[in-house]
């Protein structure tokens, strides 16, 4: 595995994102001194805040699966999640509503699943369902270390006997096709397919070896933290900076200062050089390369995901909505055409609905209620909509079709606290107004994917969900490590900061 040359000793991070996190307290663990520059005046990068009249709001994801991964970023530095973090079990998961008026809440425990598709759909499909966690359960075994957690050089290294058991299982099949060897149902399918969408490609387009995230999704378990998904990020940097990672706030990177092949000083926006032996860059990948020098050299320009329009919503607390509601429209396979390929906002959307002060009223006023309301959309790249201009109007629609799917007097004397659309997400310097990045498309995956080590520049690295190995938190948390893997090579030791760490009380 390629890393950097040459002395590591003090790495500069630029973004207190979730990657930028990540790679701060694996560094640190490993013994490097850590600085961390970030334009806001709080960390979460793309796990963003905004409070309005007593509402605190969560701009970014709202669906946290995969603890583990956070588990392993804090044990990087000697310390535990539950001692940063309260992670709330979601059950169920998810709860769906379908066109035709059926019902089915979605649990991560196999026997209540069970019993809950056999209510839906029959014995059949949940017979049929049960081959499908089995395979999933198998396909995440194969994908997970080998492929997710790995860093590649080249699409040579992957040939490894953990590719011929990928192929096996069916990974380079289509996802949709592949569900749909265990489960009839079209809309009980819809459920183990519809997260292709954060991979940014239709369950009809995706390779099988992206069904990983409905393991992810259906079975690994849906969490939800006290305080709001930003107290995830702040727990993270509180444990970095308990391990001696020093943060600076509120300055934007402007220029990294370069010798030749490397970076030895990053400049900010408030006249700060700062000197280091490597730079991790967690920055959108065209400002990454804007702030290297660097041109790429893929022969066909990287593809943003598609994007979405929010809904930042108050309301009465007296209608009692799950925490996750999947409301499906009737139409499936056009409405990812809509939005991918014609550039048009779905005809028919589907809609996640989220209302997290079900696991933590403090997130609203007195007798309210939070909700955060997603719609996909296409990205800037392929849509021509002026999204100033009709933003407010396409709100107004996407909440009118939430109120008719939700039925009796769900969303009483609702509130738009904030809309956020494509538009909103390019003047935050997203690419193609896309909040999902680069879509998982065969060239854009693995070894094809932009990687965390540019040609040209021997010590800076990439991180975050631009790069390897994708979109998600776990993914982007897992990012911030493979960033440090390539700074310091792969770590097998202790931490040097472990007994340190509780020494300071930081627990």
């Amino acid at each position: 595995m390629r890393t950097v040359s040459g002395r590591t000793d003090h790495v500069v991070v630029v973004g207190a994102g979730l990657a930028g996190l990540s790679a701060a307290l694996h560094l640190a663990g490993r013994g490097r001194s850590v600085t961390v520059v970030e334009r806001e005046a709080w960390p979460g990068g793309r796990m963003g805040r905004l409070d309005i009249d007593g509402y605190r709001i969560d701009t970014g994801p709202t669906v946290l699966t995969m603890p583990e991964v956070l588990d392993e970023a804090f044990a990087a530095v000697g310390e535990r999640t539950s001692d940063r973090v309260q992670l709330v079990p979601v059950a169920p998961a998810y709860h769906a509503r379908f066109a035709d008026g059926r019902t089915l809440e979605v649990h991560s425990d196999a026997a209540e699943m069970t019993r809950r598709i056999t209510d839906f759909a029959g014995a059949g499909q949940a017979a049929g369902y049960n081959r499908l966690r089995a395979w999933l359960t198998r396909l995440y075994a194969a994908e997970f270390d080998q492929f997710i957690g790995s860093n590649f050089d080249s699409p040579a290294s992957m040939l490894t006997p953990g590719l011929a058991r990928l192929v096996g299982l069916g990974g380079f099949r289509g996802w949709d096709r592949k569900v749909a060897e265990f489960i009839d149902d079209p809309d009980l399918r819809r459920v183990f397919t519809f997260q292709s969408l954060y991979a940014g490609v239709a369950p009809q387009h995706a390779r099988a070896a992206y069904a990983v995230i409905a393991y992810m999704d259906t079975m690994a378990g849906v969490f939800f933290p006290r305080g709001g998904m930003r107290a995830v990020p702040d727990a993270l940097a509180a444990a970095a900076e308990s391990a001696g990672v020093r943060f600076r706030y509120g300055d934007a990177v402007t220029e990294l200062v370069r010798s030749g092949n490397r970076v030895h000083a990053v400049r900010t926006e408030q006249g700060a050089d700062i000197a280091c032996d490597a730079v991790v860059l967690t920055t959108e990948l065209h400002r990454s390369h804007a702030l290297l020098g660097h041109r790429s050299r893929r022969p066909m320009a990287v593809r943003a995901a598609p994007s979405a329009v929010v809904l930042h919503l108050g309301c009465d607390r007296g209608s009692e909505l799950p925490h996750h509601s999947l409301l499906f429209g009737a139409a499936w396979r056009s409405v990812f055409r809509e939005i991918i390929t014609e550039g048009q906002v779905m005809s028919d959307p589907s809609l996640l609905l989220t209302r997290p002060t079900a696991a933590d009223p403090s997130l609203a006023p007195p007798g309210r209620d939070l909700l955060y309301l997603l719609a996909p959309a296409p990205n800037l790249a392929r849509g021509d909509i002026d999204w100033d201009a009709k933003g407010p109007e396409y709100a107004e629609q996407i909440l009118d079709i939430a109120r008719r799917r939700l039925g009796g007097d769900a969303l009483r004397d609702v509130q738009v606290l904030r809309v956020v659309t494509p538009a909103d997400w390019a003047r935050q310097d997203m690419l193609a107004g896309s909040p999902f990045a680069l879509a998982h498309t065969f060239a854009q995956t693995g070894p094809f994917r932009p990687a965390n080590m540019v040609r040209g520049v021997e010590n800076a690295v990439l991180a975050g969900g631009s790069t390897v190995p994708g979109v998600g938190i776990p993914p982007v948390l897992i990012s911030g490590r493979l960033a440090a893997d390539r700074i310091t090579g792969p770590w097998h030791g202790a931490h040097p900061t472990a007994g340190t760490v509780a020494d300071r009380g930081a627990r």
